[in-house]
């Protein structure tokens, strides 16, 4: 195994605040490796992109300030950073450019022109479902400005099984999303039974 993935993962392991944003990065590479089975990528690329497409949204790179915050672009802030890290550590220099080219595209709003790309951005769409996405959400719950609320996060869990589904790009995806998806459906339903008067 190439020295840098150990470099990432030790960056990643220092870097990513609140903790719990550490296992972001190793569920979705596995995830991204599922979804990858039959098509033909190239892995270092896959690796990177999937290890450090979130570092903008961490502690320390990210602003503090709500209003600064609000308006903060963590998609350009990871692909202006990640050029300088890899080079930092001897990842291959002719791959790096790919490896910013999945980060650009890793949103669901994206549209993805490489494997890589497409692959990185199915699997995070699978992590915003299931018991998971359910689990990413709800710790957010009053210190995230998004999410001052369990209302916020109920709605923001709906909008997710409401649009991300059909977002989905590859036959692989689908198939891992399809237990996710019912699970998250019978977790709102619960909770739509369970929140009377209501949730707030």
């Amino acid at each position: 195994m190439p020295d840098f993935r150990d470099a990432i993962r030790d960056y990643i392991a220092r870097e990513a605040k609140p903790v719990e944003k550490y296992g972001h990065q190793p569920r979705l590479y596995a995830l991204a490796r599922e979804i990858g089975r039959g098509y033909e990528y190239d892995d270092d690329v896959l690796f990177a992109a999937a290890w450090l497409h979130d570092i903008g949204v961490f502690m320390g790179h990210r602003p503090e300030n709500p209003e600064e915050l609000a308006k903060w672009d963590n998609v350009a802030y990871a692909m202006e950073r990640v050029p300088s890290l890899l080079a930092e550590i001897s990842f291959p220099r002719e791959k790096i450019a790919a490896v910013v080219e999945a980060i650009r595209t890793h949103q669901p709003a994206g549209d993805p022109r490489t494997i890589e790309g497409l692959i990185l951005r199915d699997a995070d769409i699978l992590e915003q479902l299931g018991a998971v996405g359910i689990l990413r959400t709800v710790c957010k719950i009053g210190r995230d400005t998004r999410f001052p609320t369990f209302t916020a996060a109920a709605e923001s869990l709906r909008k997710a099984l409401t649009t991300l589904p059909s977002k989905i790009r590859l036959d692989t995806t689908r198939t891992l999303a399809q237990p996710k998806i019912e699970l998250l459906e019978s977790f709102l339903a619960a909770l739509a039974s369970e929140s009377i008067p209501e949730l707030y």
